[in-house]
């Protein structure tokens, strides 16, 4: 229901309040975006810290609060759609932006190819054995095959997954000397432009999924592949402005950790938030698992090219999106039935 149903339920209206929710997404990442850096200047984080974890958390707050809403909202297959989705336009499209609308080729280094890329296939891996496990030991009655429901004991797995993430970044920051910059009352400013940014992308996430859901009912969109396309898409957003400017500050390092970072935090911290929020959540392991499929491939597809001298070039930029658009041409081939890949759709 759009705006507490003040406004028609139409989906003239859907879309336009889809339109205006994804630019407020924007606006609020473009503030997510400032005040992090600010805060990583102050606190002498290095750039892949800075990237993977206080960029990354923030420009995929959308993505977490997507999965808080459609699990409140009893859709919870289309969350996980958006994160899936997500997570696949991240790897795939960020970095080839990035590349393009660069000069010079991206560099990377053998923290982002041996760590994060590495760590960020482990997560998906991780997030594949939650959904086996909730098929396995809690099946959920009178629903299609392969219907488990993740609880919060297993929403907890990938959880604790993060934790050790997070450990593995604090030993890197105390072996990190840096410089730290900014006054104390710069930091205050930070942190609260950091919180409005937060609330703003809330807000509009909410009306977001609303209206994504509305439309879904209107024209028989399937919940799982109305989350993969649409809201995928808006909620990536501040992660490409976050990327394509670090990119084109010659931040190579810093773009690809948001990345990375960005998707490691949805799998392993979005997905279970939520679980934790609502208690449960059914899952349909027939839908999910090929989607994970095609971003495991997406994923050693990025790490092959980044592993290639160490950088992205322009031509593997451009190789990135042509397997985001033939990924693009699958999902639409299975809305219409053209394929049959997932079949639980």
């Amino acid at each position: 229901m759009v705006l507490g149903g003040l406004l028609p339920n139409t989906p003239i209206v859907n879309v336009v309040v889809i339109i205006v929710a994804t630019g407020f997404i924007w606006f609020g990442s473009g503030w997510l975006e400032a005040s992090a850096e600010r805060l990583s200047a102050h606190y002498g984080l290095p750039a892949v810290v800075q990237g993977s974890v206080v960029v990354a958390v923030g420009s995929s707050f959308p993505e977490l609060a997507s999965v808080v809403f459609t699990a409140l909202a009893g859709v919870f297959d289309m969350g996980v759609g958006a994160i899936v989705g997500s997570a696949v336009f991240n790897i795939l499209v960020i970095p080839a932006l990035a590349g393009i609308l660069t000069d010079e080729d991206i560099e990377a280094n053998r923290t982002i190819v041996y760590k994060e890329a590495q760590f960020y296939m482990l997560a998906v891996s991780a997030l594949v054995v939650t959904f086996a496990l909730a098929v396995i030991y809690a099946p959920v009655p009178n629903a299609p095959s392969l219907t488990g429901r993740i609880t919060r004991p297993l929403a907890a797995i990938p959880l604790l997954l993060y934790v050790l993430y997070l450990f593995i970044q604090w030993q890197d920051i105390n072996e990190y000397q840096g410089d730290r910059t900014s006054s104390e009352g710069s930091v205050h400013r930070a942190w609260a432009k950091l919180a409005v940014g937060l609330l703003v992308i809330l807000i509009a996430v909410e009306q977001l999924v609303g209206g994504v859901e509305s439309l879904g009912h209107t024209f028989g969109i399937p919940e799982f592949l109305a989350g993969v396309i649409i809201i995928a898409a808006a909620t990536s957003l501040p992660d490409t402005l976050v990327s394509v400017r670090s990119a084109r500050a010659g931040k190579g390092v810093t773009s690809l950790g948001n990345v990375l970072g960005s998707n490691t935090f949805d799998l392993l911290v979005a997905i279970p938030i939520g679980v934790l929020i609502v208690g449960s959540a059914p899952v349909n392991f027939s839908v999910a698992v090929p989607m994970m499929g095609v971003l495991t491939v997406a994923t050693i597809l990025l790490f092959t090219i980044l592993r290639t001298d160490l950088s992205l070039t322009n031509v593997e930029s451009y190789a990135l999106l042509v397997a985001y658009l033939i990924f693009v041409v699958w999902v639409v081939a299975e809305s219409i039935g053209v394929t049959h890949l997932i079949k639980g759709t």
